[in-house]
């Protein structure tokens, strides 16, 4: 059996002990804080910038006279289906969780609808045509009877970078346009501009 002097005991306790403090310490700080908190921490797009311009855009494009027009006209809220939101900026930037930030203004403000996506609808569907050949004949659901959107929503995001030491400004230009299903009129346009500046500290080495 191997036996250990006092001395080699010693160094051993020292080095679990520098271990732990190093684990310790290389080890996460997390914090909750609310969803709405706005927080920023490399100046890059963030869920606060989505969530604060599909309120702001979508805010001004209920309040435009397409909208009235319609109602006024069909006597119904119109339907919307969005399509593609592109991302043509110099960043990873998630447009799904975009457009569901739009989609919840919109739904949310009671004047509009939205209609399922091309995806969401394939699902639908198959799932209607499983009940047809499986659900009882009271609870199947009926094909044929979707409604079709009357506006399709479209867009994408634009950034430009401008950088020198340790300042970057980022800016972001977000485009919707709001397109007539039916003649392939545009009939609203919008534009959101976020400005960042960004101060990077001095590495020490």
């Amino acid at each position: 059996m191997m036996t250990f002097s006092k001395h080699t005991w010693q160094i051993l306790g020292i080095g679990v002990m520098v271990f732990g403090l190093f684990a310790c310490s290389s080890m996460p700080k997390v914090t909750r804080t609310t969803p709405d908190e706005q927080i920023d921490l490399s100046g890059n797009w963030n869920d606060t910038d989505s969530r604060l311009v599909a309120e702001e855009m979508m805010r001004d494009a209920l309040a435009r006279p397409w909208l009235n027009d319609f109602t006024n006209a069909k006597n119904k809220k119109p339907r919307i289906i969005v399509g593609t939101v592109r991302n043509k900026s110099h960043e990873h930037i998630n447009t799904e969780t975009f457009v569901k930030d739009l989609e919840r203004e919109v739904i949310n403000s009671g004047r509009a609808k939205f209609v399922s996506s091309k995806a969401q609808r394939d699902e639908i569907r198959e799932e209607r045509l499983d009940q047809a050949q499986n659900a009882s004949m009271d609870t199947a659901k009926s094909m044929g009877m979707e409604h079709g959107a009357d506006f399709m929503l479209k867009g994408q995001i634009n950034t430009i970078m401008d950088a020198a030491g340790k300042y970057q400004v980022k800016y972001y230009q977000v485009e919707l346009e709001l397109h007539n299903m039916l003649t392939n009129e545009k009939v609203w346009i919008g534009q959101k501009k976020i400005k960042k500046m960004v101060k990077h500290k001095k590495r020490k080495f």
